[in-house]
Formats: structure tokens, C-alpha cells, sequence
């Protein structure tokens, strides 16, 4: 369901735009459809053919998403949703407030380090699933910002992830910089982006600043060089007036050592953003590890110290063993292709999300 069937669904019941406005809001905030005005209840403002339809599209609206599973870690809750058809994704509840929604099940880039990325792409998740993610959340705990990181590639669902961004954003009570798009790199992104009546804040996925590597590891993004990447980015940021989150998950003998951090230096000191680093969350028996914690407090402290603002950010769940990806790979019975189970004991010096001062 896209929020246009939905919406000519309620006109057909009688609904004007304030009805059909009203509605909408109180269902982001994961109210009753028929919840009142502060000074009218809805027997007086509602039309009585949408009133009396109230129970059917509650069911029809809860069907979209369920919580299938909660998993509680000590960065938030990880929530494995069902949608309506029996597919699953991810949704996390992040600190102060936050939540990571997911915008397809599986993802078609690929990238090699990412457990979403084996299953490849199953099929888009609608604009009234995305918001239904958020809406499930809202009736566990309050949400002020959206970030669109989970399970997919929002570029590649482009019409359905910018309709729930501009819902969102407009009736949804959430401020336009809270709202975080996530990706690879597109350039239809860039070209779209600013059109919008609600500008997102921007994440670009990163991750090696050498063009041969990065296609390695991503090897299904769009063929846009890291140069390029950040350039475009600038742009973005520059004219929002709000700086780009570039993304870097780091890979022990991949992409932690001296010649990238050089090249980090020249392509974003004096830039309009700050650099996440995202220490691998790494599974038994996969190709990649995380570097240790020393090595990656150096890397943080090198490009601090060097003029790129820098933070370490920590993959959520990983304590309860359900980076992105995972809880889904498990409930669909992936564990036999990819052994999921981590060594539960904790590393000494486990490294926490902060940034390094100096």
C-alpha cells in the first residue's frame, strides 16, 4: 500500500483534507484513527461513513507490520517485524530517541562485509510499511528522529522512501534534520534530493577512499568514485546547510591502514561533514574482522587530530547478536549458510560510541 491508495481510500468514505490530515497524524503518532480534536471529539468531526469504517482500516493499517520479536541490547531494542505478506526486516530503537527503519527486504548492492546483503533483494517495502515501522515503535516509546539505515538501499526504492520522508516530515512531527537518508551513492539521489519539499539530512556510505576497492566491496553501487562522492556530497551539504555523515565500516587489513588515513586528509579536511567510523561486526567464520580497539582509537585520534572530525559508531545490537541483518537471517533459516553465533565474552577494551578529543 502506497499513501495514495490509502488516501483515496478515506476520500471515497467522505473524507476532505482535514479529515484525511487528521487521520494521518494521529495514525504516526500511534493513536486511535478515531481519536479527537482538543476541542471536538470524532462524532463531531469525522464523517459518519469514515467513522463507521474506523474498525476495518485500523486492521487493514495494524496488517502492514507487526512485531514479530523484540530483542533488547544496551544500545536499544532491535525489532524484527512481519509484514503482510510474511516477509521480514529489521527496525531498531536507538538512544535519545532515534529509530532505524528498514526500506526493502534484502538488499541488490551486495556489499561483501553487510549480512542483509547475501540474501540479495526480495522486494521493495512500501511507503506505508516504512511509516508503519515508525508507528509500531511510537507505541513502545517516543520517536523524534528517523534514520533510513536498515535492511535495503533507500536510493533504490527512491519514490517510496521520499513519499514516507515528506509524510514524515510534515505531518509526522519530525524535525527535516532528524530525518537521515542513508546510501551508497546514486546520482539520482543528488538530483532529487534538493527538489523535495523536505530535505533529509544525508549519509553516504563510504568505506574505502580507493575506487578498485570499493567497487570489490560494494560491488553493485553505482560506479561514482569516492572523489566524486564527496564532492557531490559537499554540494548537498553546502546547499542544506547541514553536514554529510560519511560512513566507514572499518576492515582489519582492508581499510584501516596509514594510506587510507593520508587520503582521508585530503579529500575531507576542510569539508562540511564528519566521518563515522563503524568497527566490523564480526561473525565467526566470515572473510572480514574488526580491527582491535587500540588500532581503531589511533584511527580516531590520527584524523581528529589532523582536522576530520571523527566518531566511532558501534553497529546496534551487536550485543545481542543482531546487527543489521541478522535477526532476519536467523528467523528465515539463513544461519545454515552463514554461522551467525559470536563469542559471547567480552573483549577487554571493547571499544563504546564516542568521539575522541584532543
Amino acid at each position: 500500500m502506497r499513501y495514495s491508495d490509502f488516501d483515496q481510500r478515506l476520500a471515497a468514505l467522505g473524507a476532505l483534507p482535514v479529515h484525511r490530515g487528521r487521520v494521518l497524524r494521529v495514525w504516526l503518532k500511534g493513536q486511535p484513527l478515531d481519536t479527537g480534536t482538543r476541542r471536538r471529539s470524532a462524532e463531531h468531526f469525522l464523517p459518519l461513513a469514515l467513522r463507521d469504517a474506523v474498525p476495518a482500516l485500523t486492521a487493514e493499517l495494524d496488517g502492514l507490520a507487526r512485531v514479530q520479536s523484540e530483542h533488547a541490547g544496551n544500545d536499544g531494542s532491535r525489532l524484527l517485524v512481519e509484514l503482510a505478506d510474511g516477509q521480514m526486516v529489521e527496525s531498531v530503537l536507538l538512544p535519545r530517541d532515534g529509530l532505524c527503519v528498514s526500506t526493502q527486504v534484502g538488499c541488490a548492492v551486495g556489499c561483501r562485509f553487510c549480512m542483509t546483503g547475501k540474501s540479495g533483494l526480495i522486494r521493495q517495502v512500501t511507503s506505508m510499511e516504512i511509516l508503519a515501522q515508525v508507528v509500531l515503535a511510537r507505541r513502545l516509546r517516543a520517536v523524534k528522529k528517523v534514520v533510513f539505515m536498515g535492511m535495503g538501499e533507500p536510493a533504490h526504492n527512491l519514490d517510496n522512501v521520499l513519499e514516507a520522508i515528506d509524510l514524515l516530515g510534515a505531518e509526522g512531527d519530525i524535525g527535516h534534520k532528524n530525518l537521515v537518508f542513508s546510501t551508497v551513492g546514486d546520482r539520482r539521489v543528488f538530483e532529487t534530493l534538493p527538489q523535495q519539499r523536505i530535505k533529509p539530512a544525508l549519509a553516504l556510505s563510504l568505506h574505502t577512499t580507493k575506487a578498485s576497492l570499493r567497487e570489490h566491496l560494494l560491488p553493485r553501487a553505482p560506479k561514482i568514485s569516492p572523489e566524486e562522492l564527496i564532492e557531490l556530497g559537499e554540494k548537498y551539504a553546502r546547499d542544506t546547510d547541514y553536514p554529510i555523515q560519511y560512513q566507514w565500516t572499518l576492515l582489519k587489513g582492508v581499510n584501516d591502514g596509514d594510506d587510507e588515513l593520508d587520503a582521508l586528509v585530503r579529500l575531507l579536511k576542510g569539508k562540511f561533514g564528519v566521518l563515522n567510523v563503524i568497527p566490523f561486526n564480526s561473525l565467526e567464520g566470515d572473510d572480514y574482522q574488526r580491527p582491535d580497539a587500540e588500532r581503531i582509537r589511533e584511527i580516531v585520534r590520527n584524523l581528529h587530530g589532523r582536522g576530520v572530525l571523527t566518531k566511532i559508531r558501534n553497529s546496534a545490537g551487536q550485543d545481542v547478536d543482531g546487527g543489521c541483518g541478522q535477526l532476519r537471517a536467523r528467523a528465515v533459516g539463513a544461519e545454515q549458510v552463514v554461522q551467525l553465533r559470536r563469542m559471547r565474552t567480552a573483549k577487554p577494551g571493547a571499544v563504546q560510541d564516542t568521539t575522541i578529543r584532543v
